[in-house]
């Protein structure tokens, strides 16, 4: 099962990542939007383009034929991906919520240059927090067979190695997972406390809060698992303290959340481009229109003379097109 869904997701995450970053880099205006989305959709591939090595490591039961530097290159991607795929989905979460809440700020300040900035410094913060699993990535001959591993000890002992295999697993769980989900959750909150006060949405906001569930019920089912299962493992092997349950959970749950989690690159194109559409309309539309439609900036027609909106039309035009 698990290598059936790596396998789906790395064809849909290639094509469907591939498609995002073709219409967004070359067939469309740069806008904030489409910077947002390209750098996420860049993530998701590179995630999705790796997952040929791990299937042919779990095809040849845990054995890695391709040496020690890619045993390093390829897991810290993996984990510089995750963590730049979760930051800009945190990024266009707080993106919104500006655009929402002080739209006249939002009207003046937000330009692809400014976004440009913020990308980049996601991808290194992302950088930052992947650095231990290229530094601790490490091969072992045992008998045939070459194992792509985790060396935390190397040579300063087995407690030292205790600790830097706990710091490894509550590092991505808490700035992975839980701080960036709380984020995500509490900008969509207030978006929808928002947008359930102003009266000019009335019976165009169901596409709206589908759109919302649809980024939080992914999120949070796509790396729950994974998370969950690690933290398990971590107990069982780092603590002391032998459980039956926890060394079955760790060594049956963690390829099949693992799996899962790498769905997550896949179904990103999917949630921000066909979520709430017609179903008519996907059939019907080509995949470039779909895609203008969905990462399309808002149009604020003409500008006064000094580039700047009133707070009426801002509000009512960024709250009309937060279906974005």
């Amino acid at each position: 099962m698990t290598l059936v869904i790596y396998c789906l997701a790395f064809v849909l995450g290639v094509l469907g990542n591939g498609a995002v970053i073709w219409v967004t880099g070359f067939k469309m205006q740069k806008t904030v939007n489409t910077v947002w989305f390209l750098n996420l959709a860049v993530a998701d591939f590179l995630y999705a383009a790796s997952l040929p090595l791990i299937v042919t490591r779990l095809a040849l039961d845990f054995h890695w034929p391709f040496g020690k530097f890619m045993c390093k290159l390829v897991f810290t991607l993996n984990n510089l991906n995750f963590f730049a795929s979760v930051y800009i989905l945190v990024v266009i979460s707080v993106d919104r919520l500006v655009s929402v809440v002080w739209p006249v700020w939002a009207q003046n300040h937000r330009n692809v240059y400014r976004a440009s900035y913020v990308s980049l410094g996601v991808w290194l913060l992302a950088l930052i927090l992947s650095s231990p699993h290229f530094a601790f990535r490490d091969i072992m001959l045992d008998s045939d067979t070459v194992a792509c591993y985790y060396n935390f000890a190397l040579s300063d002992g087995e407690e030292t190695g205790r600790l830097r295999h706990q710091a490894v697993i509550i590092t991505p769980f808490l700035l992975g997972f839980v701080v960036p989900f709380a984020v995500i959750v509490s900008c969509y909150a207030v978006i929808i406390h928002h947008l359930r006060r102003n009266r000019t949405l009335a019976g165009k906001s169901s596409r709206t809060f589908k759109i919302i569930a649809a980024v939080i019920i992914a999120f949070f089912f796509c790396w729950a698992p994974f998370q969950i299962t690690t933290l398990c493992e971590m107990i069982h092997f780092t603590i002391n303290y032998s459980s039956e349950i926890l060394g079955y959970v760790a060594r049956i749950g963690i390829p099949i959340a693992s799996s899962l989690s790498c769905l997550n690159s896949c179904l990103n194109p999917l949630l921000y481009v066909f979520v709430g559409q017609d179903f008519r309309d996907k059939v019907c539309k080509s995949i470039l229109k779909m895609l203008e439609t969905a990462f399309q900036d808002e149009d604020y027609g003409s500008h006064t003379d000094t580039n700047t909106v009133s707070a009426s039309q801002a509000n009512e035009r960024s709250i009309l097109n937060t279906e974005l």
